[in-house]
């Protein structure tokens, strides 16, 4: 089976994504050497993987989350590595963000996110 997978990309505190996803915004950027003379906003990029085709998860397995940096005017930023384990990503994501990922994908692929394990779904849930 194939591998499904979607990016959301949101401005550090926004609970609601950007339209532009992680390869998009950040493909052509150059690595900042320094920040001297950059005026950088933060972003959190939200990876989710399953299995699937396109369009069609059949079931949800990973989150990934890095934070990004990025001067949108001069095309330069930093991308930290991608973090997989539960609780750094509890702690990296808001509530709204939280929020607003469970509903998607609750909303998008109902099926995918039932036959999701239990420790893929307490991610997303805000206490």
């Amino acid at each position: 089976m194939a591998m499904w997978k979607k990016n959301f990309l949101f401005r550090a505190t926004d609970a609601t994504p950007l339209t532009e996803s992680e390869n998009e915004l950040f493909h052509d950027t150059e690595p900042a050497m320094d920040s001297a003379g950059l005026t950088l906003d933060k972003f959190l990029s939200v990876w989710v993987q399953g299995d699937g085709e396109e369009d069609k998860p059949v079931t949800f397995t990973n989150v990934y989350v890095r934070t990004a940096t990025l001067d949108v005017r001069k095309h330069v930023g930093f991308l930290q590595p991608l973090q997989g384990r539960s609780h750094q990503i509890k702690q990296m994501l808001t509530p709204g963000q939280k929020h607003f990922l469970r509903d998607w994908l609750q909303t998008h692929a109902p099926q995918a996110w039932e036959t999701s394990e239990d420790h893929f779904r307490e991610l997303f849930e805000t206490e």
